[in-house]
């Protein structure tokens, strides 16, 4: 009964990790399968921001510290996702 409980709190872990990793297909949508569009034509091109500046951008845009005129529809995309969360995707793009 104990392995039962323990593979089940461990897949459900997994899961909810997994859940709440940032949908990069969302972000490709505007910003190109490989970040190197401006977005709406107004955006930075991500894929030459290095890490730090994705992260810190796209933290910004959640607490409302950062943005220009695409601050409205970056707030709604990033809002949903923990700091951890941005974190690790800015570690998937940009130099």
């Amino acid at each position: 009964m104990k392995k039962i409980v323990i593979a089940s709190i461990a897949t459900l872990a997994m899961a909810t990790t997994s859940m709440a990793a940032v949908n990069a297909g969302a972000c490709k949508g505007c910003h190109g399968a490989d970040f190197s569009k401006h977005a709406l034509g107004k955006s930075k091109v991500v894929s030459d921001m290095s890490h730090a500046d994705i992260a810190t951008a796209l933290k910004g845009y959640k607490d409302g510290s950062y943005g220009g005129p695409m601050k409205g529809i970056m707030k709604g995309q990033v809002n949903k996702y923990s700091d951890a969360d941005l974190d690790a995707f800015s570690q998937t793009v940009g130099k």
